[in-house]
């Protein structure tokens, strides 16, 4: 029953969202603006439900083209692309309020897998069958791998954590995985990519690519 209703909770808890933060919001866009040259919304693509690309939204907290240079598609906490204000919307979690948005346009679920790139860890085409069942529910904005460590975890393990989230997930989980994660980020625990977890990227691939 609940899967069936998980939608419109989705649709109504975004909107409640975006009223509520919207004056959160407006004072982010604004300071972004101010301190960097470039847009304020970083659009980005993911794979989503079915692996079906689509292009996720967040503040900007890096300086224009960082993804390009430097440590690519990870950031450390000493990463002097990540912006002043990039810092602070990012320990508090506030880059990541525009995803309410692609709720309301039904790419995600408040509740759900974290969407990974489209070629990181590695391209649909080299998930193992078993990974690929993470996609079979819309991504979201917080996850079952999220509150279990979250960047500390390597990928394997996470997509593990996520495949099982979408064979168990219930109203009562999807509750406990929401307060987790208010508590993760006033703790702002697992906030932070490590070096081990983004080397050890392309050995995972290989292993799973391995285990098919």
């Amino acid at each position: 029953m609940y899967r069936f209703f998980k939608r419109t909770f989705d649709i109504i808890i975004s909107l409640l969202g975006l009223i509520i933060l919207s004056p959160v919001m407006l004072i982010t866009a604004i300071a972004i603006k101010i301190e960097s040259r470039g847009p304020v919304i970083f659009k980005q693509e993911r794979l989503g439900k079915d692996g079906k690309v689509f292009r996720i939204y967040k503040f900007r907290s890096m300086c224009v083209g960082a993804e390009h240079t430097g440590s690519g598609v990870y950031s450390e906490k000493t990463d002097a692309r990540v912006t002043k204000i990039g810092k602070i919307i990012r320990a508090t979690s506030i880059d990541e309020l525009p995803q309410l948005v692609n709720i309301l346009k039904g790419d995600m679920s408040l509740i759900g897998p974290r969407p990974p790139l489209t070629y990181h860890p590695w391209p649909i085409e080299e998930y193992t069958e078993e990974q690929r069942h993470m996609f079979d529910v819309r991504p979201g904005v917080t996850g079952w791998a999220q509150v279990n460590g979250r960047k500390e975890v390597e990928w394997n393990k996470r997509i593990e954590l996520n495949v099982w989230y979408t064979r168990h997930y219930t109203m009562w989980l999807d509750i406990k995985i929401f307060f987790m994660t208010i508590f993760k980020v006033f703790t702002g625990a697992d906030n932070e990519n490590t070096t081990e977890t983004a080397a050890k990227a392309q050995a995972e691939k290989q292993e799973a690519l391995a285990n098919k």
